[in-house]
């Protein structure tokens, strides 16, 4: 089996179709939505493909009006897109996020993997780094650091691997809105016991068009298009 890894995915549709991949299955660990211009394309993508996946702290608030407690250098954008998008997306893709689950565990090829979007110990929330200390990771995993296998999240939008105890810790990284100075997409591909990291080249002026379109205000259309030309470096 082959498995394609998915994080903060943002509502960039462009990103998402750029994937010249193939997979068996897709997981994917949280924030199909806020941001990015196109939340329910990316919904329909994901369930056509019979993904399975976990709740991030962005799709909570899109489906129950919850804080989505982001970043503060992001916060507004995230607001105004939310509340810009709500009453754009389909009933059936506001439930589906809702019932998102907030972790998973399931089995693949003798392995055991741990979905959630954040930590073990806050599964929507935290944000813990993979340069973090072993002295943070440790209470953040609680039992699962005595146990060998594989915890998968996001939320940080950085790629990494890194073993605390037996446990190795994955994030594949954003995919439509990363912030380490590289505009490419981030995910990541699982087979046979091995994991590989990968980077995807997509049209980011297609998805800044799209933001233009979208009747977003101006403002909230000028910052994201910073960010995802830019990657987080300063233009």
């Amino acid at each position: 089996m082959r498995y394609l890894l998915l994080a903060d995915i943002h509502g960039n549709i462009d990103a998402l179709e750029a994937i010249n991949e193939s997979f068996d299955r897709v997981l994917f660990l949280g924030d199909l939505v806020d941001y990015g211009p196109a939340p329910e394309e990316v919904i329909q993508w994901i369930c056509k493909t019979g993904a399975i996946g976990v709740c991030g702290n962005h799709d909570f608030a899109m489906a129950t009006g919850a804080d989505c407690r982001s970043s503060p250098v992001t916060y507004d954008l995230s607001v105004s897109t939310r509340e810009h998008f709500r009453p754009l997306i389909s009933k059936d893709s506001l439930e589906y996020l809702r019932n998102l689950p907030e972790r998973l565990t399931l089995w693949a090829e003798g392995a055991r993997f741990s979905l959630m979007h954040a930590t073990p110990r806050d599964p929507i929330y935290e944000y813990l780094s993979g340069d973090a200390s072993d002295a943070a990771w440790l209470p953040a995993v609680g039992d699962l650091a005595n146990e060998e296998g594989w915890l998968l999240v996001g939320h940080t939008h950085r790629p990494f691997v890194r073993r605390t105890g037996p446990l190795t810790i994955v994030n594949p990284g954003s995919l439509g809105m990363p912030v380490d100075a590289d505009p490419r997409g981030c995910y990541a591909v699982y087979q046979d016991g091995k994991l590989e990291f990968k980077r995807v080249r997509y049209d980011v002026s297609r998805a800044v068009a799209r933001l233009h379109s979208s009747g977003l205000p101006e403002k909230v259309v000028i910052s994201m298009s910073e960010i995802l030309r830019n990657a987080g470096r300063h233009p």
